[in-house]
């Protein structure tokens, strides 16, 4: 018997009680992540564990995840680095230089917008729009 993965049911359960952004902000990874933590109060770091690799044109290509948990909440936060040496995560998404994802628990709709405020409100952040997950071709790629 051979056992095979439901892509579409790993998919469907990882997106489930997520909400999606996608920004544009051209600065580093690192002084993003400092901006977001001075600004928010949060505490993102880099979780090696959750790197994206992907293979394309025979080179490995490494998206960073960035992580924080809300203390005494399931609610998690990620923030993806959606390009890495000329390749993007997302590839129908190329004028994206971040993905924001939060994971766990059900946020309705005054926190994201709540939250789209303050990431607009941050220096060098030039756009930041919600995503539906319909829209994404790639969504396996997100998945860690």
């Amino acid at each position: 018997m051979k056992l095979k993965i439901d892509n579409d049911l790993l998919i469907k359960e990882f997106f489930e009680n997520t909400h999606l952004l996608g920004i544009v902000a051209p600065i580093k990874s690192y002084q993003f992540i400092w901006h977001i933590n001075q600004y928010m109060g949060y505490d993102f770091k880099i979780n090696h564990d959750l790197e994206i690799l992907t293979i394309r044109k025979r080179r490995n290509y490494f998206f960073d995840v960035y992580e924080y948990q809300i203390p005494g909440s399931v609610l998690t936060h990620y923030l993806y680095q959606n390009q890495f040496d000329g390749e993007y995560l997302l590839t129908e998404f190329k004028h994206l230089d971040y993905l924001w994802l939060t994971k766990g628990d059900d946020v309705n709709r005054e926190e994201i917008t709540l939250l789209q405020q303050i990431i607009r409100s941050i220096p060098s952040v030039q756009l930041v729009n919600e995503m539906s997950n319909e829209k994404i071709k790639n969504k396996d790629s997100l998945i860690f």
